[in-house]
């Protein structure tokens, strides 16, 4: 049967516009594989079965790697096909909006024939571009109520935000103009901080007491540097009472307090009474975390359930390809962490599921290193476009194809730049390969450098740069580190661009909010 895929869907790829097929891409914001069952991990936090039933319509990909761990310039790679240093946004917090003026996969796409739109969290400061509509959170958007900008008006709405992105999307598909093709990004807020479920799946975990990761209380030692114990993004320190749910969100209405209040307010007395310290507390914090992050993203399987069983209830599924993937991973108690920005693999892997009828094998998986700079470059071949020269991913439709393409990448580039907002985490480049990452921090007053072995060491907290047994690695990294560079014409770092560490110059002293006002008894 195999053969017979690039067969099957060949129609799609040269056909009229029409005919061509129909793109709806589910991205969600910090979003990790380690949540979704389909993926399998040890702990077994949530069952998925919507997401996990688009990857036995699909294929998953296990090792999909983002250039920058952080949620704007993720969105700004997905959207141009280009790193950072080409597309120019290298961080959230550097009061330099996308340069909506450059070339984006929505705007070929649009030229050629799609109608496109936008709705739910777009986080680039500027407006959208390349949509025929747009209808997005105004920066990191809000749980409940959320104001929103649609086509440049305001507006405000009532009800689950998560839920309301899903409604706007499935308004849109049917309202569309059903002589030509659509693509439609339908991105949802959550996972983000500060993790407030729906409603209705308050409780949803029956007060089950989560696993523990094994590294929930690491120490940072195994000849980890500066930047491992300077950070500031523990459960901790940096959980605040707003992420813990002792305060509520300013936002609900007073129906929607009192429900919240009924489920929150005696399991906040408890553990006011019960006045935990030590590790007791990190454990009732990560409790309370894992509950909240793993509720938001019930609402999220629910929301991708809806999209399909549409979609086929309008006959739209078998032409229509569906990616569903996250700006970056996340921190679920890891190392002590919540949030993400490192090249550690749960930061910097996300998830990938995709959907193409007729081409891709339904259940079939691949290891292979890919990232979300490939998305543009997949989507315009996809949609029978060519692909600029100038973008820096490959399309995945190889792959999607279950082809074993002899070329395909063996190490990828990640660079990470914002500091010292948000955590304090150190600007640090490096390259990855399917075993190893050679890791260099830099900045402020910098020079330290890192290899881990996931293979020796799967959990990332023994450095291995200082063993003999690993030179020669390490020399080989160096060097497949230096032509990265130079191929994606990385700028020397005298050369970077000083916005790009955020408003505020690397080498002054950050303060991170939550700092100082983590939850205490």
């Amino acid at each position: 049967m195999k053969h017979l895929l690039p067969l099957l869907f060949a129609p799609l790829l040269t056909a009229s516009a029409a005919d061509r097929p129909n793109l709806l891409f589910i991205f969600c914001d910090d979003l990790t594989n380690q949540a979704l069952s389909c993926f399998g991990d040890a702990r077994k936090l949530l069952d998925t079965p919507n997401i996990d039933r688009l990857a036995t319509q699909g294929m998953k990909f296990s090792r999909c790697l983002v250039p920058n761990s952080i949620c704007g310039p993720s969105r700004a790679a997905v959207l141009t096909g280009k790193y950072a240093h080409l597309n120019g946004f290298y961080c959230n917090e550097s009061g330099r909006p996308f340069d909506g003026a450059q070339q984006t996969f929505p705007k070929l796409l649009q030229k050629a024939g799609y109608q496109t739109a936008l709705i739910g969290k777009w986080h680039l400061e500027s407006d959208p571009t390349g949509f025929d509509h747009w209808h997005i959170l105004p920066g990191q958007g809000q749980y409940y109520n959320p104001p929103m900008i649609r086509d440049g008006q305001r507006v405000k709405h009532e009800g689950y935000t998560t839920d309301l992105i899903t409604d706007f999307s499935i308004d849109w598909i049917r309202a569309r103009d059903k002589s030509r093709p659509f693509l439609l990004m339908s991105q949802h807020k959550a996972p983000h901080r500060e993790w407030a479920p729906a409603l209705r799946h308050l409780g949803w975990d029956n007060d089950r007491v989560h696993p523990e990761p094994e590294t929930l209380f690491d120490t940072y030692d195994g000849d980890r540097g500066l930047a491992w114990k300077d950070q500031d993004m523990t459960l901790e320190t940096s959980y605040t009472e707003r992420d813990a749910k002792l305060t509520p969100p300013p936002y609900l209405t007073p129906d929607q307090l009192k429900a919240w209040n009924a489920y929150y307010e005696p399991r906040n007395a408890k553990f006011r009474t019960t006045n935990p310290s030590g590790r007791d507390l990190l454990r009732w914090k990560y409790q309370r975390y894992m509950h909240d992050y793993l509720g938001t993203i019930k609402a999220v399987d629910e929301s991708v359930g809806r999209l399909l069983d549409f979609l086929e209830a309008e006959g739209l599924a078998d032409n229509t390809v569906v990616m569903f993937s996250s700006d970056q991973g996340f921190y679920l108690g890891e190392h002590g962490w919540f949030d993400k920005r490192w090249i550690l693999e749960e930061s910097l892997r996300t998830p990938l599921v995709v959907k193409a009828p007729g081409l891709t094998r339904p259940g079939s998986a691949s290891d292979r290193l890919v990232s979300v700079i490939d998305f543009a470059s997949t989507l315009l071949e996809l949609a029978g476009q060519p692909r600029p020269a100038d973008l820096q991913g490959r399309s995945l439709v190889p792959l999607l194809r279950g082809e074993a393409p002899a070329d395909w990448r063996q190490s990828f580039y990640y660079h990470y730049y914002e500091y010292p907002l948000w955590h304090k985490v150190r600007p640090h480049y490096g390259v990855v390969t399917d075993r190893y990452k050679l890791v260099h921090y830099y900045k402020p007053d910098l020079d330290e450098w890192e290899l881990y072995d996931r293979q020796a060491n799967p959990i990332e907290t023994r450095n291995f740069i200082h063993d003999p047994a690993y030179a020669d690695t390490v020399a080989e990294l160096k060097t497949e580190l230096a032509r990265l560079r130079t191929e994606l014409k990385v700028p020397a770092i005298e050369d970077e661009p000083r916005h790009a560490y955020g408003k505020a110059p690397f080498d002054a002293p950050g303060q991170t909010p939550g700092a100082g006002k983590g939850v205490k008894p």
